[in-house]
């Protein structure tokens, strides 16, 4: 499998759209009065006759709905198990274009996504002797 710089794992846009269907909720980033914003939504999947589109719900006067009308934005889905040490983290970035009163649909333009697996490092090499050391030296 294909990993970047950092050492996680590159997936590619199939898996990424499955990983998405995995999860209920996810982020939705755009640009509220030149400002970075970030707002945590419930969406779906839906494919449009060739490509994806995330759909998500939003009243006509929201602000999220006057923020994503007609503009570039992200959308972001992950998980992650602390316990063992790997996750995912898919990206979306398209347009978003009100369709229906409530819906908002974001082209899946350009997808990507990383799995971190986890990787047994060690690092240095074995303590023989410990010397405290004194912080008023």
């Amino acid at each position: 499998m294909k990993r970047d710089e950092c050492g996680l794992q590159v997936l590619d846009r199939i898996e990424c759209l499955a990983l998405m269907r995995s999860v209920p909720v996810g982020r939705i980033v755009f640009t509220e009065r030149a400002l970075p914003a970030v707002q945590p939504v419930g969406f779906a999947l839906d494919d449009d006759g060739g490509g994806h589109c995330v759909v998500i719900q939003a009243t006509p006067e929201s602000r999220l709905a006057a923020a994503t009308r007609d503009s570039i934005v992200a959308f972001q889905t992950d998980a992650f198990d602390a316990a063992d040490g790997t996750g995912w983290s898919v990206t979306v970035i398209g347009w978003a274009r009100a369709v229906h009163d409530q819906t908002i649909r974001i082209s899946c333009r350009r997808v990507t996504g990383y799995r971190h697996v986890r990787q047994e490092v060690t690092f240095g090499e074995k303590a023989r002797t410990l010397v405290p050391i004194d912080p008023s030296d």
